[in-house]
């Protein structure tokens, strides 16, 4: 069982490393970012990219692993986001995971289509998806590539030398509907879902907790489609997205960590407090999760 943080891109970086710094002191897993252009509540404020941030954290920190959660092709290239990935892997010394999702219609979606351009469809979003991992797990792979999709193509891309990691960074696919789950099973190293967002405002924690075990059903049947034991994928619960609030009190974590490791999750992961945002928290319940939550648990 392990425990990570998300921590938002939204303080300019003589601020922001504190929290990366701090992160790593508390002994979390993990510290993730979101890859977004802009993202909902946060959009009038700063917001920084992806990438650079990550590769910023990975000179200020030693051990913590740090990943995207996530990525989509909403607006990235597999070509280009191999090339950025294979440096960030080697700054990092081989600490780097790739959280890889078929994205949404937020302001990523829409930031860079023409005036008369429509977002893509659901449809279309799982066709990109579909497509983008692939590709992008022989670029991470291979040291020269050439590829012509239905959606993407390279020609001869050479990513020399490679990663740190061999051989390649690991996917944390991000996936409940059933193309997903089966980019999860053929490539992931993880497995990530945020629960059922319908449930978010007005469902139980009860009821959360059978969607997300059903959505654990569908990931073992798309690993037993391609032949594949779904015990080799973690799975990452991101949360904030159900109706339930591990961030209420050290109690309430206690509870909802001990459920849904029991469902077979590996690895809890909690957005770092930021006031006067849907994630706020108290700092002091937040760093005694850290520092003592697991413990409680018995590991």
């Amino acid at each position: 069982m392990r425990l990570s943080t998300v921590i938002l891109p939204v303080h300019r970086w003589a601020e922001g490393q504190k929290i990366w710094w701090r992160a790593e002191d508390l002994g979390f897993h993990a510290a993730y970012t979101y890859d977004h252009l802009s993202w909902r509540s946060f959009r009038d404020g700063p917001w920084f990219g992806a990438i650079p941030t990550l590769t910023a954290a990975a000179t200020a920190t030693q051990n913590m692993r740090l990943g995207t959660l996530v990525t989509s092709p909403n607006f990235r290239h597999p070509v280009t986001l191999a090339k950025e990935l294979i440096t960030l892997d080697d700054v990092s010394d081989g600490r780097v995971t790739l959280g890889i999702g078929a994205g949404g219609n937020g302001f990523d979606a829409m930031t860079l289509r023409r005036a008369d351009e429509e977002p893509w469809t659901p449809r279309e979003r799982a066709d990109h998806f579909d497509d983008f991992v692939p590709l992008l797990d022989r670029l991470l792979r291979e040291p020269s590539v050439t590829y012509e999709g239905p959606l993407y193509a390279a020609h001869e891309a050479r990513n020399i030398p490679g990663c740190v990691q061999r051989p390649r960074l690991p996917f944390a696919v991000a996936a409940t509907g059933p193309r997903g789950m089966r980019l999860a099973a053929r490539h992931g190293q993880a497995w990530v879902t945020t629960g059922d967002s319908k449930l978010y405002e007005t469902g139980t924690p009860e009821q959360s907790v059978e969607a997300i075990r059903g959505q654990l059903a569908k990931l073992g049947a798309a690993c037993e489609s391609v032949g594949r034991d779904v015990d080799e994928l973690d799975k990452i619960l991101l949360t904030g997205f159900t109706p339930d609030r591990p961030l209420e009190s050290f109690d309430a974590f206690v509870d909802f960590a001990g459920t849904h490791f029991a469902l077979g999750f590996t690895e809890i992961v909690l957005h770092w407090p930021i006031q006067d945002s849907d994630f706020a928290a108290d700092e002091k319940v937040f760093e005694r999760i850290a520092t003592e939550g697991l413990a409680q648990l018995g590991h």
